[in-house]
């Protein structure tokens, strides 16, 4: 049967690497024309409606980010398809290319993407790596821009997949639709859809909630692509109100993509030095975001009540 000659492909040899990487299709660089028109159609119509869903700066910082991502993958487009390669190469039920082996790739893809964006949300040193996706305040179009330019160590969390054998050039468009998918769903312009699809898909609706700071909104519907897996592991939450865009403790700078995408990792870092105890330095690396920014804020708090507080005359 067709099923068992599918597993068991020949290695792949890294002398023909570059065949290989010429036959990874750039979806997303085929796309960019589309993305920009799309994109500029929203400006205009923003700008037509007086909407106002736009910032200047923030939008120019988007860019400037999306800029930067496209350059470091296509940097490390090599490195990766080689680790791609090797792991293919170790594995025995290696999978012949088959353009049909694309869904379950796909479907599985979004799986660990939802796992890996989840444990982002909830440890600092990965959320590090994505609090530049989450640092706008207007929900638009170029907040799919806002990807970050150090995110590719969070490919551990996709490493069972590609231990599963799928062909490399295979992992590597379903890494592109993902992410392609993901374009459209940073809108104000499309309200919810019909039940069903909003059931199994992320959509607008579903994605501006994730977008949402408000605490009801907080760390909530993960998928990129099937907002099915959310609902099956209890992170769903329905669009209610409009949602406050950003991050609960909103940041100054809207321009420089090198602070965007780098500022977590010195707070961090100051954490960590005036943390006292190893424990507590573990804490300020790994601990929940969340946790950590309301515990900020109490201290906060706390130091400007004793600075306002009446001095005793008695004392």
């Amino acid at each position: 049967m067709y099923i068992f000659k599918l597993f068991g492909a020949p290695e792949i040899s890294l002398e023909n690497l570059a065949q290989i990487e010429k036959s990874s299709p750039e979806i997303i660089l085929y796309a960019l024309p589309a993305v920009a028109a799309l994109t500029l159609l929203e400006i205009a119509f923003s700008l037509y409606s007086h909407k106002q869903n736009y910032d200047l700066r923030e939008t120019i910082g988007s860019v400037f980010i999306g800029i930067g991502n496209l350059v470091v993958n296509m940097l490390l487009k090599i490195v990766l398809l080689y680790g791609a390669i090797w792991i293919y190469n170790l594995v025995p039920w290696r999978m012949a290319f088959s353009w049909w082996t694309l869904i379950p790739c796909f479907v599985l893809y979004d799986l660990s993407s939802y796992w890996s964006h989840r444990l982002s949300h909830f440890h600092r040193f990965f959320w590090a790596a994505h609090v530049v996706h989450h640092s706008g305040e207007h929900y638009n179009l170029t907040v799919s821009f806002r990807q970050s330019w150090v995110q590719h160590f969070k490919l551990i969390f996709f490493l069972p997949l590609a231990f599963l054998g799928f062909h490399p050039v295979i992992f590597f468009i379903s890494n592109q639709l993902s992410v392609l998918y993901q374009f459209w769903v940073h809108t104000e312009y499309i309200g919810k859809l019909h039940p069903i699809v909003e059931y199994i898909f992320a959509t607008p609706s579903n994605h501006r909630v994730h977008h949402g700071s408000n605490d009801k909104y907080l760390d909530k519907n993960f998928a990129a692509t099937f907002i099915i897996f959310d609902r099956l592991f209890g992170s769903y939450q329905i669009e209610e109100e409009k949602p406050t865009y950003g991050l609960t403790t909103k940041l100054d700078v809207k321009l420089n993509p090198v602070y965007l995408n780098f500022h977590e990792y010195l707070d961090i870092l100051h954490d960590v030095k005036m943390a006292r105890g190893l424990k507590k330095k573990w804490y300020y690396i790994f601990g929940s975001p969340s946790r950590i920014a309301f515990e900020k804020k109490q201290e906060i708090s706390r130091g400007l009540a004793r600075e306002t507080s009446p001095v005793d005359p008695s004392s």
